[in-house]
């Protein structure tokens, strides 16, 4: 605790930082223990405090600024930012949100149609949605990125596979519906449990379903890490039936060395580029390079993101059959879902 600084706060946090800046000098200092040198670094927090200020608080602010400068490479001093504690609030009440999602039973799927050129269904993507009681549907950037930080992905991720597997079972005495596939996308925490593979393979045999209507989206940024440990996982899961989507395609650094090794079954094409597609020829050449790269490997390729009646007659021309976006349907609940196909047969 440092007193008597000063009682213009910026000179106060000035000379806080200066004596800051001097203790992780003497701390940075080698010392000697047992002939063998030993140095150590420091992360420091600080929290500027007045009269009216409770010491409870003071610690929690300078241990938030602390981790802030854990953060930020160690060995360095953060000060506390109201703008920081309310960005932290906010993350906790996004993970008290996805808890009681989970808890509760208000995450739900719905899912998006995929479509041949001839309009015919041949599958859906499920997507995860989040229904709360007071504010609707929340975003699934909002959530999804603290779920993966705080591992709760996890818990997301077997409600989304069992929910997947247990419509695909449903699927299965309907004409209309039982050639379907169901594709889920899989976050990178998921994938890197060694329990993985197990979980499902687990859950198609509890489901009794068909393991090629199962269809996991991997995206290329999963492929910079440990590359033979996911291929290894991926020819598992293939040899049992499960089908694997490259989702987002374009849009990371995919080598094609490494590519032509996975056991895809499809390339998805990213909707940054058929969004402009009718405009942007940089965006024509990367969608006529990704369908003949996908043709060479064997590859089904699917479009998403498609909005009218040119880009699809614009893929359809560049040898692209398959797509996905609201020019065909946008995503609904199972019951809209399967009034749709109803209605498409």
């Amino acid at each position: 605790m440092l007193d008597g600084l000063d009682k213009d706060p910026i000179q106060a946090a000035s000379k806080a930082e200066l004596a800051c800046e001097k203790l992780l000098f003497g701390l940075n200092k080698p010392y000697v223990i047992h002939g063998k040198d030993i140095s150590i670094s420091a992360s420091i927090g600080v929290s500027m405090f007045s009269e009216n200020s409770m010491v409870s608080d003071l610690l929690q602010q300078s241990d938030i600024a602390m981790y802030q400068a854990k953060d930020s490479g160690r060995n360095a001093i953060r000060f506390f930012d109201p703008k920081m504690q309310h960005a932290i609030n906010e993350r906790a009440k996004t993970e008290q949100l996805i808890k009681d999602g989970l808890s509760n039973k208000l995450f739900e799927l719905h899912y998006q149609l995929q479509v041949n050129e001839h309009g015919d269904a041949i599958g859906a993507e499920a997507l995860l949605r989040l229904k709360h009681p007071l504010q609707g549907y929340i975003p699934p950037m909002q959530y999804i990125p603290i779920a993966e930080e705080t591992r709760l992905i996890l818990h997301i991720g077997n409600f989304v596979l069992e929910t997947a597997c247990e419509q695909l079972k449903r699927w299965e005495t309907n004409p209309a519906t039982n050639t379907l596939t169901i594709a889920i996308n899989v976050s990178p925490i998921e994938f890197n449990e060694d329990s993985f593979v197990s979980n499902v393979l687990t859950a198609t045999a509890r489901h009794d379903i068909n393991p090629q209507l199962l269809k996991l989206e991997l995206t290329e940024t999963m492929m910079v890490d440990d590359i033979e440990g996911i291929i290894a996982k991926m020819n598992l899961l293939k040899a049992n039936g499960v089908q694997f989507s490259m989702d987002n395609f374009g849009t990371g650094y995919s080598s094609l060395q490494y590519l032509r090794q996975l056991p895809l079954n499809q390339l998805k094409i990213d909707q940054s580029f058929v969004r402009d597609l009718e405009h942007d020829e940089q965006d024509r050449s990367i969608v006529q390079t990704i369908i003949v790269m996908g043709k060479a490997l064997g590859l089904n390729v699917i479009a998403e993101g498609v909005e009218n009646t040119q880009q699809q007659e614009m893929l359809l021309e560049f040898g692209c059959n398959n797509y996905q976006g609201y020019l065909f349907a946008k995503p609904m609940p199972i019951e809209e879902v399967e009034e749709k196909l109803n209605r498409l047969q």
